[in-house]
């Protein structure tokens, strides 16, 4: 299924999308495989499949450290690639990529889209490839069927909200603080409002990403986002709670609960 289609039916059902993040690899292969069923199994719309990379400049200090556990335990692309299908095997829902340009750069881009479709991606995100820059990759992206997203922030200007919103291809990712990613007690005061402008702006659906941490978050912005992504909060409780006692009903949990805040 890809993310438009995803979208489409969810706007049909009157709901809004629950996209968890993880990296994967942390705390392995095997762990991401059965984590992602349990979120599917828990009512998980989608998945957002980061790949650990040595230099994640959005991310904040828990996915940083995720992805240095994976690194450190020998993951390379190839075993994202490997852990990405076998993911696609287990579960029904689609999966987007998350990587960093380097890795693309480095292999090709029509390569890497070639083999993220092979491993069973429907999308990519790439949060460090700034529209002005992305037509290669989108010609890349769009040739393999991998639908490609790009990233606007609070004070985004509203001409370059339209031009990423007019190259992405299955939503618009909203970037809810000028900062990186992590989980946060509050979101800005005025994301409400920052959302309405961009939802004004964007054909696409508009997904709110960086410091959604909880279901008081998530019930915030239901109304004005058409989903959101939940990464820091979940990854940590993944490697806290993984192989102990209980830990699928704590994750599993965890997701239900965001996924009754957001109606």
């Amino acid at each position: 299924m890809s993310v438009r289609k995803l979208f489409r039916g969810l706007k049909k059902d009157g709901k809004k999308a629950l996209l968890p993040f993880l990296t994967v690899g942390d705390p392995s292969a095997a762990a991401t495989v059965e984590l992602a069923q349990v979120m599917e199994k828990a009512g998980a719309h989608g998945m957002e499949m980061g790949l650990p990379f040595s230099d994640p400049l959005a991310d904040g200090p828990t996915i940083q450290a995720s992805s240095q556990r994976a690194l450190t335990s020998g993951f390379t692309v190839a075993k994202y690639l490997k852990t990405l299908a076998e993911v696609k095997k287990k579960t029904s829902f689609p999966l987007i990529a998350m990587t960093y340009y380097n890795p693309v750069f480095k292999m090709g881009l029509d390569t890497f889209a070639k083999r993220l479709a092979a491993a069973g991606a429907c999308a990519a995100i790439i949060p460090d490839l700034p529209p002005e820059e992305a037509l290669p990759w989108a010609r890349a992206a769009k040739q393999n069927s991998i639908e490609t997203i790009f990233l606007v922030a609070p004070n985004t200007p509203d001409e370059r909200v339209i031009k990423a919103d007019k190259l992405s291809t299955g939503f618009l990712y909203y970037v809810s603080v000028t900062g990186v990613t992590g989980a946060r007690k509050a979101l800005p005061r005025d994301i409400l409002d920052n959302l309405r402008r961009v939802r004004r702006l964007a054909k696409n659906p508009v997904v709110v990403g960086f410091g959604v941490s909880g279901p008081r978050q998530a019930r915030l912005l239901k109304d004005e986002a058409h989903g959101v992504i939940v990464g820091s909060a979940l990854v940590d409780l993944a490697h806290r709670s993984y192989g102990k006692k209980g830990w699928k009903k704590k994750v599993g949990s965890f997701v239900e609960r965001l996924i009754r805040a957001m109606g």
